[in-house]
């Protein structure tokens, strides 16, 4: 089972929905850099269930208790591993999954896979639940990566189709960036829906909760960018910045499609309308527009680097649907009992960041 991403920092993730602890491991970062742990955990409870009317009633803090490779709030040079204890799990919720997989989830693939000694409660290892580690490692090297200049942000798209307004570059360039160490979006008539439209986020709102009355769920998209790359990052073929992000991005559950730039979109242009002309800004080569979503040939090219990521349903959904049951191989009905979310994406947004941020300080080598 491969649970391991990167070649010059080493980020292993482990544990399952229901055991009685998840966490990561992360290798290759230097002694002496200071993690701020209170800007970590303001990370963490963007991610963190339980918080609102469109996530999963599951509460859990999220709090990461650290093992070994800080001594205080400084690296020492040591592998960083660091845990987060499960505290509120139900798993008898989830004894009927033993032998009727859900559709739409890895309950099938896992039983074939590794057998009917796999960890089903909560998922197990195929739980987003694991998407909490990933933000402890990405929210660490993201503050590393602020000390060099680059900064990530990122917003819902769209939800069930209703789309955000606005540009992300534009918004982060004139709003994120320029205030004090709060780079990523918060508006919304509640201060947590990271949409630049308000209104746009208060419609997604309120489509999620009419599908969570109707026992169902609904997908998304997420938009990335990442500003302050500097050109040259990267290499072609199969360490390329794609590669890099995708490998990490599809690590996320319910991610099914990954674009950059203008990604499909470019198939339906001409060259001449999807090229990025180059120009001359202050002695430094720039282009007109950003088509490539900051990334030729694999490399970047020093424009933000925008990427979108589409996440599908949760499939764990309290309609009923059609599954087959393995112990006794006939064809059965499911409803799916336990505590889910209509929609990941809200809480995917931070989850989107710290993968990015992942990818990006590997690709980098400080």
């Amino acid at each position: 089972m491969s649970s391991s991403y990167g070649n010059n920092i080493r980020l292993t993730i482990f544990g399952q929905s229901h055991s009685p602890a998840i966490g990561m491991t992360l290798e290759g970062i230097p002694a002496g850099k200071r993690i701020d742990f209170e800007k970590l955990n303001d990370f963490m409870k963007r991610r963190a269930p339980g918080n609102n009317a469109y996530s999963t009633p599951r509460k859990e803090a999220d709090l990461p208790e650290f093992l070994s490779g800080v001594v205080g709030n400084v690296t020492c040079g040591t592998p960083i591993t660091a845990i987060i204890r499960n505290t509120n799990t139900r798993s008898q919720d989830y004894n009927i999954l033993k032998d009727v997989p859900r559709p739409g989830h890895a309950d099938y693939t896992g039983v074939v896979k590794y057998g009917p000694d796999r960890d089903y409660t909560g998922g197990g290892h195929f739980s987003g639940r694991l998407t909490a580690p990933l933000c402890i490692a990405g929210g660490i090297v993201k503050q590393f990566l602020e000390e060099e200049g680059i900064y990530i942000c990122s917003r819902i798209a769209s939800i069930g189709g209703i789309e955000d307004e606005g540009d992300l570059v534009d918004y982060a360039q004139k709003y994120v960036l320029t205030s004090s160490g709060q780079n990523y979006l918060n508006p919304g008539a509640e201060g947590e829906f990271p949409t630049i439209s308000a209104e746009q986020g208060e419609k997604m709102k309120a489509f999620i909760a009419e599908k969570k009355a109707e026992g169902d769920s609904v997908g998304g998209i997420i938009e990335c960018a990442v500003f302050g790359m500097p050109a040259g990052v990267g290499d072609p073929m199969f360490d390329g910045m794609e590669n890099r992000i995708a490998q990490i991005v599809f690590g996320i559950p319910a991610v099914k499609g990954l674009e950059f730039g203008n990604g499909f979109e470019a198939a339906r242009l001409t060259g001449s309308q999807n090229n990025d002309p180059f120009y001359l800004e202050n002695g430094q080569v720039r282009t007109k527009s950003n088509n490539c979503g900051g990334i030729l040939g694999g490399i970047t090219n020093g424009m933000p680097l925008i990427f979108r990521a589409a996440f599908k349903p949760t499939p764990s959904i309290a309609k009923e649907q059609d599954s087959v049951n393995l112990k006794t191989m006939e064809e059965t009905k499911l409803v799916v009992p336990g505590r889910h979310d209509p929609c990941i994406v809200p809480r995917a947004v931070p989850c989107i960041e710290a993968a990015a941020a992942v990818a990006v300080y590997d690709a980098l080598k400080i």
